[in-house]
């Protein structure tokens, strides 16, 4: 796949989270994906295959959580999302970083960011 089209699914994937459409959310995401979590809280780690991110997503919806991408910067088979973020009152810039397979399927999330407010929202 291309640099393009990583983005745009990136950019499908971020706009069916925002409506809460999990299934449309997940649909490029690989089986075996790995989500990384950043920081020191209760939520922080890597999240392996859809269940777990399934589960991470779930505890996020709990607390509010939304993210309001504003630029897809796409290089090859990554794609960075700069993005505002609100999760239990707290508000963060992040930087998310999405890594494709040549199939077009995202192997792995990493985001960077707003690790403070997330440990007063899920502390340890």
């Amino acid at each position: 796949m291309s640099a393009e089209d990583n983005k745009q699914s990136a950019k499908d994937g971020y706009a069916a989270f925002g409506k809460g459409d999990a299934e449309a959310a997940m649909e490029n995401i690989s089986d075996s994906a790995e989500w990384v979590v950043s920081g020191d809280s209760a939520i922080s780690g890597t999240y392996t295959g859809k269940e777990e991110i399934g589960g991470l997503w779930a505890q996020l919806a709990g607390k509010e959580f939304r993210t309001e991408p504003s630029d897809f910067i796409a290089d090859g088979d990554r794609v960075v999302v700069l993005s505002d973020t609100s999760v239990g009152g707290e508000q963060a810039r992040v930087a998310d970083v999405l890594t494709y397979d040549g199939e077009g399927q995202l192997t792995r999330f990493e985001s960077r960011g707003g690790e403070e407010a997330q440990s007063r929202v899920f502390p340890k």
